[in-house]
């Protein structure tokens, strides 16, 4: 602690009683663990999301039965979701909480008429006022004053806290959504600078078609539902039938000027999310950017994506470069030969993906006490000058685009263990010389090729039928597939077009998706960005070289 610090503690003991330095002490603790997000929070959303009273002491939830939560375990976020909608997983219902679901004079449209939610209720009859409601978070007893269901807890706030958060709770009563109209959904994809030009052109066949595809059948709004006079659901007006508009956000320039780019993109053309996307080596001002705009972006291709798994908007199919660090050091610390490495060297190009992978996976080994040599090839420089001036090294590491690696020349005469990124070398198609290829392990973030057939044919024969030349497998497969999920999700969304509604959406129904494309399995739980979460280490095999084989099952760093 410094001395300014050391001042300020003396003169709180001075001024103010034990209690509250106590309180006061809690307080900074949070601050400096809190993401810098924070600062932009009120109070009753950092209750609401983290389970932390403007106190800075924990939330503290019971149950009966003698049941204790406290702080984040105790977030109303947790059951009522971010968006305030509530969730619902087989019988359990949790219902909305934003405020147009409880307090009736906060309805969207002035005639009473609420979204649709899978999980809204049509029994709070009379509604909840402002005084109702702190008693159903404080004692667990409704508006009619019989008891909540034993799931709802019980919370100690004061008053200025309970004010806070059904504040919050009235800011959760989404008006209106960006990009959404009566009759078109408007939705960006961002490509950056430093995009691989060939895989710009694939992904974006893919996505034109597919949103012409969409688009080709003109549906007329869907007819009013005729319901009973006593549900809220009277001349509701269910319009999911709107076309798809794209627009292309091409950044320009250096990192630092994206996010402002994209600031101004959104206020000119507004949208509901972000879907698909590609980047280069750096996909961080794009991340951030959603993050602040409180805009979804639903799987972008990114070799290197945001790991920061507290952030909400931005979705990815798996980690990329990290996910392959993640893979090698679980490789190299429990090795199949029983012999773990001392040494690790890695080559890789400065301002490339392979820059953040072997950052990743150095810290991972270090960790251990495995001493890691890291070598960024020069300009004109070939990997295979810099493998030959390595000696007394127990495990290669190779972060390289395929022309170094075809290039690499004769394979070490050590006996070192080599690995090279499969997302960067090529997976199956990585051109090793003939030296390494029955040496050689290659991180492989995806199912194997036989096992991913009839999913990844699904989609080859979509190209077939519409078209579109298959020059980036991976990029194009993975944009139909985020293409696809989109339209599931809002096909399920029932006109309640809401961007945290949106991602919420996703987490629940990613699970039962059944063709996943290059991956065994997609999944998103609460608090997870990252769908896909393992890989295999591969090696090929055969007297030509050219089938993949696997010493272990799916890896899960």
């Amino acid at each position: 602690m410094g001395v300014a610090h050391q001042n300020l503690f003396q003169s709180l003991r001075v001024l103010v009683s034990l209690h509250t330095v106590v309180a006061v002490i809690l307080a900074l603790t949070l601050l400096s663990h809190q993401h810098p997000a924070n600062a932009e929070l009120s109070v009753g959303e950092i209750i609401y999301r983290q389970g932390v009273l403007s106190s800075g002491a924990p939330l503290v939830a019971n149950r009966e039965g003698g049941a204790r939560a406290e702080g984040l375990d105790a977030a109303c976020v947790n059951c009522h979701r971010r968006s305030g909608f509530g969730s619902k997983e087989g019988r359990i219902v949790i219902p909305p909480v934003a405020s147009q679901y409880l307090l009736r004079s906060n309805s969207t449209d002035g005639q009473g008429h609420l979204p649709y939610v899978d999980s809204m209720r049509l029994d709070h009859d009379p509604q909840y006022t402002e005084e109702t409601l702190a008693r159903a978070i404080r004692e667990g007893v409704d508006a009619e004053g019989k008891p909540l269901n034993y799931l709802m807890p019980r919370f100690d706030l004061n008053d200025t806290d309970m004010s806070a958060l059904i504040d919050h709770l009235k800011q959760l009563n989404h008006q209106k959504s960006p990009g959404v109209s009566d009759t078109v959904l408007q939705f960006a994809t961002i490509i950056t600078p430093d995009a691989d030009p060939v895989k710009r052109q694939a992904m974006l066949d893919v996505m034109n078609h597919y949103f012409a595809a969409k688009n080709l059948v003109r549906f007329a709004p869907s007819p009013r539902l005729r319901a009973s006079s006593r549900t809220v659901f009277v001349n509701k007006m269910f319009m999911v039938n709107r076309r798809w508009e794209l627009h292309i956000w091409q950044l320009t320039g250096p990192a630092n000027t994206w996010e402002q780019q994209l600031k101004q993109h959104f206020a000119q053309e507004p949208v509901l999310a972000v879907i698909s996307g590609l980047g280069g080596k750096n996909w961080q001002p794009v991340h951030m950017f959603c993050e602040h705009a409180a805009l979804p972006c639903i799987f972008p291709n990114t070799e290197v994506p945001v790991d920061a798994e507290h952030d909400f908007y931005s979705l990815y199919f798996n980690k990329g470069v990290l996910l392959e660090a993640g893979l090698i050091a679980k490789r190299i610390l429990e090795p199949t030969s029983g012999k773990v490495a001392k040494v690790v060297h890695q080559i890789y190009r400065a301002g490339d993906s392979g820059e953040a992978g072997a950052q990743a996976l150095a810290s991972l080994l270090k960790s251990h006490g495995i001493s890691v040599v890291n070598h960024i090839l020069a300009t004109g420089q070939s990997a295979a000058e810099a493998q030959r001036a390595v000696s007394d090294v127990d495990a290669f590491v190779l972060w390289l685009r395929p022309t170094d690696i075809s290039a690499l020349g004769s394979a070490p005469t050590t006996s070192a263990a080599i690995f090279i990124s499969g997302l960067m070398g090529g997976l199956e198609r990585a051109p090793l010389p003939a030296g390494w290829r029955d040496r050689t392990n290659i991180t492989y973030p995806f199912d194997l090729p036989e096992k991913r057939r009839v999913p990844v044919d699904f989609a080859r024969g979509w190209f077939s039928i519409q078209k579109i030349p298959v020059v980036a497998e991976q990029v194009q497969v993975d944009t139909y597939l985020a293409c696809g999920l989109l339209a599931e999700t809002l096909g399920h969304m029932a006109d309640t077009f809401v961007p945290d509604y949106l991602v919420e959406r996703i987490e629940d129904m990613l699970g039962h998706r059944i063709l996943t494309g290059y991956y065994p399995r997609l999944s998103l739980a609460p608090g997870q960005r990252f769908a896909s979460k393992g890989g295999y280490i591969v090696h090929f095999v055969g007297p030509t070289g050219i089938k993949l084989a696997t010493d272990s099952g799916w890896i899960v760093p």
